[in-house]
């Protein structure tokens, strides 16, 4: 029931005239502290049990975020024992700092109520100090890099309103190759297409080395790197472990053995293509599927023929929000007076994929419920489908948003079967009238899953979680 309270320190910023500031940088920890302690009393919490824990233990999680661009600012390679190094002498120093403060508020405040159950010898306020956290929407808002994480990319590009095209260069990246005197836009477009500026010639090959990206990095580096921040947090630390495509089990099974061995708390690991849809993509160069012949997108023959009844004007039922990985699905399902007629289904904002497949899986659904096709049946092909991303729902696993679908109808037959209001209390009866829709849907991208708030394709994978680069939607809440 414990409640996570967490601020990030962006590293970036701690870089003056090529080092770093370490009076700023304690400063900035002590302060942290001191706001995140503040946090836990004047939060409004929406449990009694959750108020009682996070009061009794008083957790804090204070980390970091931006260290690939303060890497970047002192001309460090990610991947290099200097890093490493670094990176151990500034997570050390936030502990220490974090702790110090903790002591002081806790001589001045009072330690917290368990401190008397703990291993702790002094009366520190807070039970933990330190985490490192997802930060990818933060982040970008921060304009730095994610957590402990390398730079995905150096150039992408970001798809706006309207349609536009912006070309987003990483600022310390940008200032680099200024300085260096070989900047071009022509440069940039094939720094974005490939992603890799160890394949261009008019890159010198100092800036090779000290601009690395997740992909260019091995997975040994990925999890030294994480373990050497792990030694000096409190909690765990949140990262991706990013693996090429080429990778085996064994590299995987290795990478597991050598995080135990270093003591991480946990890792995630991520294959280059290990998904039918890409979730990290480099460059344009994805694969693309054969086309089937015209042969195989010939449909057997179905003997018979079923004409569905009229819609009626005006027809009755019940909407059920459900969760879903892909966002928050809102299910209709209506009635006249024959039964069962059709099913609206809503996710997303309109134009994105989920909202036009969830909308042809609607179709679809009343037009069998109006062609007299058993309800039983259209439930056992829908549920059990499974998607990318599985959650839990009101102690039921949705798999995908087929899945949800038919498990709202399922749920609504139980209700009417027992009797009840088809309601139960929490459903709004409504009066649904459809408009018909003529336009012919677009095909859409098939390099990466679309973002579940605004459909663009810019999800990304970092410090073990996915945001979306356009709008900052991060699955981790």
């Amino acid at each position: 029931f414990e409640s996570c309270n967490l601020g990030s320190i962006n590293l970036s910023l701690m870089v003056k005239e090529g080092v770093i500031d370490w009076e700023l940088l304690a400063q900035t920890v002590r302060t942290s502290v001191h706001f995140l302690d503040n946090v836990i009393d004047c939060n409004k919490y929406p449990l009694p049990q959750i108020e009682e824990l996070t009061l009794a233990n008083r957790k804090i999680g204070l980390g970091i975020m931006g260290w690939a661009d303060l890497l970047f600012q002192l001309q460090i390679p990610y991947d290099s024992q200097e890093a490493i190094h670094l990176g151990e002498e500034v997570m050390k120093f936030i502990h220490e700092e974090g702790w110090a403060k903790s002591l002081e508020l806790g001589e001045e405040r009072g330690p917290f109520k368990n401190w008397n159950k703990s291993n702790l010898g002094k009366p520190y306020r807070n039970a933990t100090v330190t985490t490192i956290a997802p930060t990818g929407t933060i982040a970008m808002i921060a304009d730095t890099s994610g957590g402990i994480e390398p730079n995905f990319s150096l150039v992408y590009v970001k798809k706006v309103m309207d349609g536009d095209e912006l070309l987003y260069i990483n600022r310390y990246f940008l200032k680099a190759i200024k300085d260096g005197g070989f900047y071009s836009d022509e440069l940039m477009r094939n720094v974005s297409k490939t992603n890799r500026i160890e394949e261009l010639d008019s890159i010198p090959d100092r800036y090779k080395r000290v601009f690395v990206t997740s992909h260019q990095i091995t997975p040994e580096w990925h999890v030294r790197m994480q373990a050497t921040f792990q030694k000096y947090t409190d909690n765990a630390v949140s990262k991706t472990i990013n693996f090429p495509k080429n990778a085996t089990p064994q590299d995987i099974h290795d990478a597991y053995v050598l995080s135990y061995e270093l003591n991480c708390k946990g890792i995630t690991v991520y294959r280059d293509g290990s998904r039918e849809e890409q979730v990290l993509n480099l460059g344009t160069t994805a694969s693309k599927k054969k086309e089937k012949t015209k042969e195989e997108k010939k449909a057997a023959p179905i003997p018979g023929k079923l004409t569905p009844r009229e819609r009626p004007q005006v027809t009755h039922g019940v909407t059920e929000r459900v969760k879903t990985g892909e966002g928050t699905l809102y299910v209709t399902i209506n009635e006249d007076k024959k039964g069962l007629c059709e099913v609206f289904a809503s996710i997303g904002k309109s134009g994105g994929s989920e909202a036009a497949q969830s909308e042809a899986i609607s179709r679809l659904i009343s037009l069998a419920l109006r062609s007299g096709i058993d309800v039983q049946t259209i439930i056992k092909h829908l549920k059990g489908i499974s998607g990318p991303y599985p959650v839990w729902d009101s102690g039921t696993l949705i798999l995908s948003t087929p899945d949800a679908i038919g498990t709202v109808l399922e749920r609504y037959l139980e209700r009417r079967k027992q009797g009840e209001e088809a309601s139960n209390g929490k459903d709004e009866a409504v009066i649904a009238v459809q408009p018909e829709k003529n336009s012919e849907p677009e095909e859409a991208p098939k390099a990466l899953p679309p973002c579940p708030d605004c459909g663009a394709r810019s999800i990304v994978f970092m410090d073990g979680c996915q945001m979306c680069r356009d709008c900052g939607y991060s699955r981790c809440g």
